[in-house]
């Protein structure tokens, strides 16, 4: 059971990226999913996050800016990134929780951290 981040890359300050997050080995829209970033000299943030009943959640910081959805024909959740900012840069990884109405940043309840991809916004 694991998911697989892709789509990271450079881009310039106000660019747009799109990641993907596909599930191996379970039905990602069964479970509640989640974004978190992990940025140097800081902790790991969560920033958005999809229940299964497709209630949805933002850090304060991205909010207008990022949108998570669920493409159930792929088993992927995407991440849509728009006005990226320099202070977006990080390792950003896809995880999973138990099902839930809601969605919460704890990372003690989530699992399948893998490799994360690399999100860097510079000019």
């Amino acid at each position: 059971l694991k998911v697989v981040e892709s789509g990271g890359g450079l881009v310039q300050p106000g660019g747009s990226l799109r990641l993907s997050c596909t599930a191996s080995g379970f039905t990602a829209h069964y479970f509640t999913l989640a974004w978190f970033r992990q940025s140097p000299g800081k902790e790991r943030e969560g920033v958005t996050c999809i229940s299964t009943s497709g209630i949805t959640n933002y850090t304060d910081s991205v909010k207008g800016r990022f949108t998570i959805s669920r493409d159930i024909a792929k088993n992927t959740v995407i991440l849509q990134m728009n006005s990226l900012k320099p202070e977006d840069t990080g390792l950003y990884f896809c995880v999973r929780t138990i099902p839930s109405t809601t969605c919460h940043f704890d990372t003690r309840l989530y699992d399948g951290w893998g490799q994360g991809t690399q999100v860097t916004v510079s000019s």
